[in-house]
């Protein structure tokens, strides 16, 4: 009888899960079609194909030229923050971080800023100098919270008070350079409107590499969800696959910021939205997270064109509007985080 519960239980998850990919990837295809045709030139699905892969069409190249390219990043960048987020909860043990929180984008963000503004022809170098950054954060807050072991509570305090000296210090930047410089305040400001192809081959170089890895590893994620000396106990070398699973979540969050600046809260929000719905087996988490980090992000970025319209609204704003009471609700939650 409970063998027969236990094998109904698996198949109704079974079900849940398959139908929530479905669903994810539905709204997906609804909200890049959306994308693409929100603005002054509107295009019919055989249009654009037609535009694209069969001859050339004045519309559709300039859909191509200019929406394209922040629609590749925004869905990059909304799959790799959404599985940073995912890693660095696994690591740290912590159901409250994300790569914003926790000051990784906000160091990633200042010597991405220093660089663009004092050597703007190293571009090429920024996504290298924004992991540096991103990485000297998550030293400093991981050194710093640590007290006999790490508290989520000192994790989220430390992390706020590095990323909020890290974005000072990014504005700080910004308005020396007289705030006259695109390049420089879209990273400040987290906005990804005037991206261009050479954008796209940035993220394109080392996103997609990036998901791979975190893919690879979700089999140790589940491991690293245990207590340390359990996961030793059965082999795991816990500091060594600590280190390497940090490593992949500074480089998505890092590169992410790199090109779209610093947006907080996909990293927290979507892991945890992607958790009640297939569960917390890290093999399935991560592929779906990246499909809902895709969505979220772009979602947001779509309704930050059209809410204020001419003007826009950064999908960074508008992540910080949701993610804010999000955030909220999540602490008052979450009852006793330790000292």
């Amino acid at each position: 009888m409970e063998r027969n519960m236990e094998q109904m239980n698996r198949k109704r998850k079974g079900m849940i899960t398959i139908f929530a990919f479905a669903a994810v990837c539905a709204l997906l295809i609804f909200v890049l079609l959306w994308s693409v045709n929100e603005g002054s030139i509107e295009l019919s699905a055989s249009q654009l194909v037609k535009g694209l892969f069969i001859e050339y069409d004045d519309d559709v190249a300039t859909v191509y030229d200019l929406r394209f390219p922040r629609i590749i990043i925004s869905l990059l960048v909304g799959a790799a923050l959404a599985v940073s987020g995912v890693l660095l909860q696994s690591v740290l043990k912590n159901p409250l971080t994300d790569p914003g929180i926790i000051g990784i984008s906000g160091g990633a963000s200042f010597t991405a800023v220093i660089l663009t503004a004092l050597l703007p022809r190293l571009f090429f170098l920024l996504p290298l100098a924004a992991f540096l950054g991103g990485l000297l954060a998550f030293f400093l807050v991981y050194s710093l919270s640590w007290k006999g072991g790490l508290s989520p509570l000192r994790i989220v305090l430390v992390g706020v008070a590095v990323s909020t000296m890290f974005s000072g210090l990014s504005s700080a930047i910004n308005s020396m350079s007289g705030g006259n410089q695109s390049s420089v305040a879209s990273i400040v400001n987290g906005s990804i409107t005037m991206k261009t192809w050479d954008d796209v081959n940035i993220v394109l170089y080392y996103l997609p590499i990036f998901l791979v890895f975190a893919l690879l590893v979700s089999g140790v994620c589940n491991l690293m969800a245990l207590d340390d000396k359990t996961a030793q106990g059965i082999g795991l070398n816990v500091s060594r696959w600590r280190i390497a699973i940090s490593l992949i979540a500074v480089v998505l969050a890092s590169v992410s910021t790199a090109v779209a600046g610093v947006v907080s809260f996909v990293g927290l929000i979507v892991p945890h939205i992607a958790r009640i719905l297939v569960g917390n087996n890290h093999k399935v988490l991560i592929p779906f997270t990246i499909l809902l980090g895709a969505l979220i992000f772009l979602t947001a970025d779509t309704i930050g064109r059209i809410l204020a319209a001419p003007y826009e609204i950064s999908a960074s704003i508008v992540m910080a509007v949701a993610g804010g009471p999000f955030f909220i609700a999540l602490l008052r939650g979450r009852g006793n985080y330790g000292s």
